[in-house]
């Protein structure tokens, strides 16, 4: 090869690298063909179809379920204002209280909201507005236990031990005045006097 044409090729070959060395570099692989974008909006599609789902499963309720959920909440404060009643009567002439609230009538009988009292020394009841526990009266508190063999009556006896004025709620089953099946119940229990405790309860 003469000079003059390996000073030629010299030169193309400088010229190729000049150029190669100025093209831009590529910072990411190109997508190969027929490969789609990933959808990230299968993720969101997918949350809401499980959000759905579980409105749906709420929406499901029956209505006696929802019904009986709402009756609940709506009796807690009736069964409340009731006892304070109660205090008031029983304060005033306990014999004809407890007689009123035996025979479960007038404002001392709401639906299935009703009242019991018990001497707070021997346990026994003398007052039962539910019409489905009458037998109760006499019997000493403390031997009642609910269908799960809960000892609810020991709590009621002793939610009247504590000082007048405080309120123990006591939760356990028990038979409604409209159902003899045993159901859900808290009952607000708070000593009257020196003598007596009294409740009232309502289902949930």
């Amino acid at each position: 090869m003469t000079t003059r044409k390996r000073r030629s090729a010299a030169r193309t070959h400088r010229n190729r690298t000049t150029k190669a060395a100025k093209l831009p570099l590529r910072t990411t692989s190109p997508r190969p063909k027929g490969k789609k974008k990933r959808n990230h909006g299968g993720n969101d599609m997918l949350r809401k179809i499980i959000i759905a789902a579980a409105s749906g499963a709420v929406l499901a309720l029956s209505p006696a379920a929802f019904a009986q959920q709402t009756e609940g909440l709506a009796n807690e404060p009736a069964a409340k204002a009731m006892l304070l009643n109660v205090v008031t009567e029983v304060k005033v002439n306990r014999e004809q209280a407890f007689d009123m609230f035996n025979q479960g009538g007038g404002r001392f009988l709401n639906g299935d909201i009703y009242v019991f009292c018990n001497n707070v020394g021997n346990g026994k009841f003398v007052a039962m507005g539910n019409a489905n526990a009458k037998e109760l009266l006499g019997q000493d508190v403390r031997t009642l236990k609910d269908a799960t063999g809960k000892a609810f009556g020991q709590e009621i006896y002793a939610a009247g031990q504590k000082p007048e004025g405080e309120i123990t709620e006591v939760s356990y089953l028990f038979a409604k005045p409209t159902d003899p099946k045993p159901a859900a119940k808290t009952s607000f229990v708070t000593r009257v006097d020196d003598d007596f405790a009294c409740g009232v309860g309502y289902y949930k």
